[in-house]
């Protein structure tokens, strides 16, 4: 759970629930700050004095316990809101998820504006649904003199990566990995758009910038991708080819190679990992919110993003997803030939740690109340 924010001063405030990491950018105007977001005092600290509120901070992905999500990523949006109030920051950058307009079908070359709204009926997961939440609230503290906007990466990749590419990585390194296939979307030919973290954090800054009186980005929600540098420069990728690219660049066997599983197989499989994980008490890495974003086309338009906000991406798909890839290979594949953790259905253990303490940090807040 991140939050960043700018004083009047040339300086930034990386308020985040975990330490500094290893490697962590040194500069003297950037100050880290260990905090949760979860917790008022700490939220009003980083926040006192500030100029602008970006916030990243969420529980992210399908494997955290249920109450989690609503705690941090409405109830925590909410401390954020309350401090700019309480100090008088004007300006709030919140990071969304296309998720947050995902029911069930296929999103194929689609824009913000052809997309449900929000707040929808029902939610395919309970991170979309507090995630959701969160954003009506931000949108909503426009009446309350703030300047919001929310920003929506989609399916995130680069150097330090602790949830997309290990736990796909884990499972191919068993060779178990296969190909999700429905004859819907070309039997693994499943169309996605991906946002490299360097063109994330442009897209966030781009859009305090657009944050003035009159602004057209003004309680909007944006989707920023690698847009034009994807494979095909509609937009896109194909899913499958960029998930084999990663397992193959390890030096595990290609996906290609298996045969591939049908979404009717895999659904009931998915369905029945959710039972046993209740059953054990874990969170299990095959469930059905997975088995349908692997299944789907996802990949959207960027057009109102360039438009409104100016932004374009600065690192283009090849080069990024390029630098991911070594990195991974010099970070990620030691550590993990090392240990042998994880598989086709454990979670990633960086991934599982960074929700032990999200959740150890809520229960703590919870008996302090």
């Amino acid at each position: 759970m991140r939050m960043l924010v700018v004083s009047a001063q040339p300086q930034v405030i990386s308020f985040d629930i975990v330490p500094k990491p290893e490697g962590a950018w040194e500069d003297p105007r950037i100050h880290y700050v260990l905090g949760d977001i979860t917790d008022k005092a700490s939220v009003d600290a980083a926040v006192k004095g500030v100029d602008c509120v970006w916030h990243n901070a969420a529980a992210v992905g399908p494997f955290h316990p249920l109450a989690l999500y609503d705690k941090v990523n409405y109830h925590g949006t909410l401390n954020v809101l309350d401090a700019c109030k309480k100090y008088g920051v004007k300006r709030v950058v919140m990071s969304s998820s296309p998720s947050t307009r995902f029911d069930g079908s296929d999103v194929d070359g689609l824009t913000e504006d052809q997309m449900p709204a929000i707040p929808m009926k029902s939610y395919l997961q309970a991170y979309a649904g507090s995630k959701a939440r969160g954003e009506v609230a931000m949108r909503e503290a426009l009446a309350d003199g703030l300047l919001t906007v929310a920003v929506a990466p989609h399916q995130v990749y680069g150097p330090r990566d602790n949830l997309f590419l290990p736990n796909l990585l884990e499972a191919g390194a068993t060779g178990l990995l296969r190909v999700f296939s429905a004859g819907r979307t070309g039997y693994g030919r499943s169309r996605v758009c991906l946002t490299h973290v360097d063109n994330y954090a442009h897209g966030l800054i781009m859009a305090c910038s657009a944050l003035y009186p009159g602004s057209p980005a003004l309680g909007k929600f944006y989707i920023v991708t690698d847009g034009d540098t994807h494979p095909f420069k509609e937009g896109y990728a194909y899913l499958w080819d960029v998930i084999d690219e990663a397992v193959v660049s390890m030096g595990f066997a290609s996906v290609y190679d298996k045969v591939k599983l049908p979404d009717w197989l895999l659904f009931p499989v998915a369905h029945a990992c959710n039972v046993i994980g209740w059953l054990l008490g874990k969170r299990l890495k095959l469930n059905p919110f997975n088995v349908k974003m692997l299944t789907i086309h996802r990949w959207f338009r960027i057009d109102a993003a360039v438009k409104d906000l100016g932004y374009y991406p600065i690192v283009p798909f090849k080069d990024g997803w390029a630098d991911c890839l070594a990195w991974t290979q010099q970070h990620w594949l030691p550590k993990h030939m090392a240990t042998r953790q994880g598989g086709i259905t454990g979670i990633a253990s960086q991934s599982q740690r960074k929700i032990d303490i999200q959740a150890d940090s809520a229960l703590k807040g919870k008996k302090s109340q």
